[in-house]
């Protein structure tokens, strides 16, 4: 473990994921929306725009409101009982952030999500490019898990570990979880008085791990090991991780502020966690680039179809392929954008004919600098 010197600055963040979890968001007695809290948490989000800071929103909330509006009973609800909340309570949970973020000028998008999404290549691939996109434009995407389709085999089980998820696909390089606790404790302090908060963890150890434990609200599906887990993969992805308690009206600026919290330090930054992940992956073919495609790849410029000579094996997209030079030398490896008969049809043509080719416009490199190892 770390100094509290080590603590990281939220107002830093190039790229900030925001999971926001049930028990903040609606309130347990009611079961109506905290209308007042959210106004703060998008101010916080202004103000983080203001900065230059991409930011997503990963919210809870969808069951909990549509429970309420279909008058189901509190308590546990059957598979089927918890699609139906939230087919009715995404639609106002939607409205409800684009109701508090407009007046400052901010745009969202919805995003729902299920863990196939994540297993997929092609689905994986498809988010990662949507988010980036929307990013560019200024949105804040809201995500969810998708709770009218997903199932006890493919959900995420609980939103952050799902949060954790986005972050590692959108390249994030912090994360904070705002929760109903204010960190990880050496024991659970509703049982120990003599449990202290650890303000900030350099790596997570069986010790830490350890220290996980149940939920408590009765909200929230989250306990201490989900956040732990998310964590894991935050610091493997190269983002930073904060637990943090979340009631205040302007949390993420109590968070700037030094609430107590716990951060998780990452593994490097999320660039050279992606290619790290991206290097150790076995390719399933192989494309030869001619020396001006080299050139450019040594450069840092992404992969065009027209500096490729040859195509060789049976790749889907998004699969890893080995890039060899002119003489055969390996330059690197990346993750390719089209399939092995695709990329063989448009190999030596310019960007511009992929349309005519292929009988639908593909894009522009065959594959990206940001998922190339050289």
């Amino acid at each position: 473990m770390a100094t509290l010197l080590t603590r990281p600055d939220v107002r830093a963040a190039r790229r900030l994921v925001v999971k926001i979890g049930s028990a903040l968001l609606v309130d347990q007695q009611t079961g109506a929306l905290r209308a007042d809290w959210l106004k703060g948490l998008a101010l916080d989000v202004a103000e983080a725009k203001t900065r230059g800071t991409d930011v997503i929103l990963v919210s809870s909330g969808s069951i909990a409101l549509g429970r309420r509006v279909l008058g189901l009973p509190s308590g546990p609800l059957a598979l089927e009982q918890s699609q139906a909340a939230a087919a009715v309570g995404q639609i106002r949970l939607a409205r409800a952030y684009e109701e508090a973020l407009a007046p400052h000028g901010i745009t969202t998008a919805q995003i729902l999500v299920t863990l196939e999404d994540t297993a997929d290549r092609r689905r994986y691939l498809n988010s990662r490019a949507t988010m980036a996109t929307l990013l560019g434009l200024g949105v804040v995407p809201i995500v969810n898990e998708n709770d009218t389709v997903a199932t006890d085999e493919i959900r995420f089980g609980d939103n952050d570990r799902l949060a954790a998820q986005v972050a590692a696909t959108a390249g994030a390089d912090q994360l904070v979880l705002l929760s109903d606790v204010d960190g990880l404790y050496t024991a659970n302090p509703r049982l120990d008085p003599s449990a202290r908060r650890l303000d900030v963890v350099e790596a997570l150890t069986p010790e830490i791990e350890a220290m996980a434990g149940d939920p408590v609200s009765g909200l929230s599906k989250g306990g201490m090991k989900t956040k732990l887990m998310a964590a894991r993969t935050a610091v493997g992805a190269g983002c930073a991780m904060a637990i943090v308690e979340g009631s205040a009206l302007r949390p993420l600026a109590a968070l700037a502020a030094g609430a107590p919290c716990t951060w998780f330090l990452p593994e490097g930054d999320p660039q050279a966690a992606r290619k790290r992940w991206i290097a150790a992956m076995k390719p399933k073919g192989e494309v030869t680039v001619d020396a001006g495609a080299a050139r450019a790849l040594a450069e840092g410029k992404s992969l065009l179809p027209a500096g490729v000579r040859a195509v060789t094996g049976r790749f889907g997209r998004g699969e890893p392929v080995a890039i060899l030079g002119p003489h055969g030398e390996t330059l690197g490896k990346g993750l390719v954008r089209y399939t092995s008969e695709e990329a063989r049809a448009i190999a030596g043509r310019r960007s511009g004919d992929i349309a005519a080719i292929l009988g639908y416009p593909g894009r522009a490199a065959l594959i990206h600098r940001d998922d190339m190892v050289v």
